[in-house]
């Protein structure tokens, strides 16, 4: 059974596994990280661990029982009750619902272990299985996001209010 996990230092490797394996997957979808990310991964992995540590973010891997990263979790500028999720599984898990009950899951643990009461969550017109994602995993769309909001693509910010179980 899959576990989500707080992201800790020695997820590392499996995370670095995971985006490599998964990148043509992504970019269909969301904008590609780009070379330097994949260049710089080991400073950029400790530059989110630090923010972490700061309480500015909050992360979480969805970790298979082979130590696997299927998917990450990511609560973003965590302040005032509210943050941002983002989120992405690998392509052998999608479709099979682990993204919505993993949303589901960071919710619960949004509101529990972080105190927030509100997340949004952007997400562009083309990425219908995200949207999918979030409508049942309870969030709403609330306001048109524009593609400085998602890497060059129009779309739609959904918001959920934590306080209220869908």
């Amino acid at each position: 059974m899959p576990e989500l996990k707080r992201l800790h230092a020695g997820h590392a490797p499996a995370v670095l596994a995971f985006e490599l394996a998964n990148r043509a997957y992504f970019a269909a979808s969301v904008s590609d990280r780009g070379d330097e990310f994949y260049d710089r991964f080991t400073d950029r992995y400790s530059a989110l661990l630090a923010e972490q540590e700061a309480g500015i973010c909050a992360f979480y891997v969805l970790v298979g029982e082979d130590g696997s990263v299927l998917g990450r979790f990511n609560l973003y500028d965590l302040k005032d009750g509210t943050a941002e999720l983002g989120y992405r599984v690998a392509q052998h898990v999608a479709g099979h619902g682990v993204a919505t009950a993993t949303v589901r899951e960071l919710c619960r643990l949004a509101a529990a272990r972080h105190g927030l009461r509100t997340l949004r969550a952007g997400t562009s017109r083309e990425n219908v299985a995200s949207q999918k994602v979030l409508t049942k995993a309870g969030f709403v769309p609330v306001v048109p996001a524009g593609p400085a909001d998602l890497g060059g693509k129009p779309g739609t910010w959904y918001q959920r209010d934590l306080t209220v179980q869908p």
